[in-house]
């Protein structure tokens, strides 16, 4: 049985998986050397419908991505930046430009969240003054609501961009509104600050092991063809990380992890045995945090 369940949730042949392909940067700009020359935002194609922004270590240290996915009717944002963001401006831009190679006039805008720490939602003001814009709430209750999730965190909701559905999966702990979007047509899975090459601050620990196991749980039997968080702040050298602060990161880690990396922070905590402690990884680092 184990094999038949296996079968038909997993790519039977090395033939892509049947889900839609896109491409990563091999390198991301970060926060220099030369601040003139670095422009406030990097914007990357994975593939026509799928953006990825990164925010200028020279506009602020901590270098968030954004995620902006396309559906037939909806359009979603994950993440406004960090201070001061004009990701409004940066987002519109890309937006406009699709709507363009579209042959259309515009597309509703839902801008979500990661989850609510200030890095993540300072551009946020930018964009309630924008046509076809909503914001999803930065609250469990309007998170919820929002996304049909009936029993926060145990419970799993969906957004439906026309022809393309999100599953949202609720994982505080390094936040008590964290979330995870599975994007479908590409086997993304966005992890927020949860999962990244970097410092995983884990404010509540209980959570964030009970969040892991959901996530885990969740992917069992899907195409997972990336990973992808909020920060870089590991270095391309395992076991070592960019100091607090550092804003050029010329030899930083890749964007992506894997499937794998969730299974090796699900081993790491659950040999914490209840207690949180600092562990390096070979690509992110547990980090106990107040």
């Amino acid at each position: 049985m184990a094999c038949t369940v296996w079968a038909a949730a997993q790519a039977t042949q090395p033939d892509g998986g049947g889900v839609r392909p896109g491409t990563l940067q091999a390198q991301w700009m970060t926060g220099g050397p030369n601040c003139v020359e670095v422009p406030d935002w990097q914007v990357h194609a994975y593939n026509e419908d799928f953006y990825i922004f990164r925010q200028s270590g020279c506009v602020n240290y901590e270098k968030p991505f954004l995620y902006l996915l396309f559906g037939k009717d909806k359009a979603l944002l994950e993440d406004t930046g960090a201070e001061p963001s004009d990701a409004a401006r940066a987002v519109s831009d890309v937006i406009a430009k699709w709507l363009k190679a579209k042959g259309r006039t515009s597309i509703t805008l839902i801008v979500t969240h990661s989850h609510s720490h200030g890095d993540h939602v300072a551009g946020d003001a930018g964009f309630r003054g924008l046509a076809n814009a909503t914001l999803v709430p930065l609250t469990v209750e309007g998170t919820s609501e929002f996304f049909g999730i009936e029993k926060w965190p145990e419970g799993m909701g969906h957004v439906d961009l026309g022809g393309r559905v999100l599953d949202v999966i609720p994982i505080p702990g390094h936040d008590k509104l964290s979330l995870a979007f599975y994007d479908r047509e590409t086997g993304v899975l966005l992890t927020g600050d949860s999962l990244y090459p970097g410092r995983l601050y884990v404010r509540d620990f209980p959570a964030f092991v009970r969040s892991t196991e959901r996530l885990v749980e969740f992917t069992r039997w899907k195409i997972v063809t990336h990973v992808l968080g909020t920060h870089i702040e590991e270095m391309a050298t395992p076991y070592r990380d960019y100091p607090v602060g550092t804003k050029y990161q010329p030899e930083e880690h890749g964007l992506a992890l894997s499937r794998g990396n969730l299974l090796e922070l699900q081993e790491a905590v659950r040999g914490m045995k209840g207690t949180a402690v600092r562990m390096a990884l070979r690509d992110f680092t547990v980090w106990p945090a107040k």
